[in-house]
């Protein structure tokens, strides 16, 4: 018999369901050393780490660490184990000294389909007792069975009127086609009625990779996954496969082979380095044209400042170390 990891929470917004899906299309854009794009649907699933137990029993077609139609299953996550993803997320808070007690923790990412799921990027939106945004957990899995997490505080001046802005070092091999030595930059609507996310990965000489997801709410019913079933068919099989037949596209294209390090430190979750970013007011234009959303460039505090969840060491003086 499966079993659903629960936890006491008291920030529960009145009227929220415990999970709920949101449809709509993932865009990747390779900038260079060629031009290489793509678009697809796709749909990804919201859901309340408190109230597992609770989506479980929204319908016959969705199940918790169990089989059914669509699934989730704790163990696709977090420490790997099948633990409580709650706990994951308030032990990863706590090394960043933050507190998640009182406070919601959902996690946006892709079902299993017919038992089968895989997820490239999987995002934690972490609210304190208040509930204020104040940690955003970005979880990256790769083709080769590892899984990296960046551990993100919201600091202040991080939120305006586009949504939330946050940038980190890459330190974690995801494509053969992309370098390590790159910076992420994170742009974010946190999933209401409508969620975005948009990542913009560079490297010395500028942008390199732009990578958004735009999804409109859909409640979690038995009608809405016999639709996606029909409208979106094997869609967790489609996201795995397109990985692979896009790399062969650029493969084709001559896009120059990264080979992949040998052992990695800690493959679930490592310390990162964080770096200083590239201006935001240099690279926005590059988004704006990508993702047709126009937004105003200028100065953010994140071009200023290093996100850190710790003191600089002895290795790396002057810059500070963040999950």
């Amino acid at each position: 018999m499966a079993t659903i990891s629960t936890h006491p929470v008291t920030d529960r917004t009145p009227g929220k369901p415990a999970a709920t899906l949101y449809v709509g299309h993932v865009m990747h854009a390779r900038l260079k050393p060629v031009v290489h794009r793509f678009r697809y649907r796709v749909m990804s699933l919201l859901l309340d780490l408190d109230r597992l137990a609770e989506a479980d029993r929204i319908s016959p077609l969705f199940g918790i660490n169990r089989r059914a139609l669509y699934s989730f299953h704790e163990r696709d996550h977090g420490d790997g184990d099948g633990s409580s993803l709650r706990r994951y997320a308030e032990r990863r808070a706590a090394e960043c000294g933050l507190s998640l007690a009182g406070g919601r923790v959902e996690l946006l990412c892709y079902p299993r389909l017919l038992g089968f799921g895989f997820n490239p990027l999987s995002v934690y939106f972490c609210r304190d007792a208040s509930a204020r945004l104040v940690l955003v957990l970005y979880e990256v899995r790769n083709t080769f069975g590892e899984v990296h997490t960046y551990c993100v505080p919201v600091h202040g001046g991080d939120e305006s009127a586009v949504g939330l802005r946050q940038q980190h070092a890459k330190t974690f091999y995801v494509s053969p086609f992309v370098p390590l030595a790159a910076q992420y930059l994170f742009r974010i609507n946190p999933p209401i009625d409508t969620v975005k996310l948009r990542i913009l990965e560079t490297d010395a000489d500028g942008p390199l990779l732009a990578a958004t997801f735009h999804g409109r709410r859909r409640a979690l019913t038995t009608a809405a996954l016999l639709w996606s079933l029909a409208a979106l068919p094997l869609v967790t099989f489609k996201i795995a496969a397109a990985i692979h037949w896009e790399a062969l596209r650029l493969w084709l294209k001559g896009v120059p082979w990264v080979p992949r390090p040998s052992a990695p430190r800690r493959p679930r979750s490592s310390r990162a380095l964080a770096a200083k970013a590239p201006r935001w007011n240099t690279w926005v234009v590059s988004i704006r044209r990508i993702d047709g959303n126009a937004t105003a460039p200028g100065d953010h505090p994140a071009e200023r400042r290093q996100h850190a969840c710790g003191p600089a060491t002895a290795d790396t003086p002057g810059l500070p170390l963040c999950q």
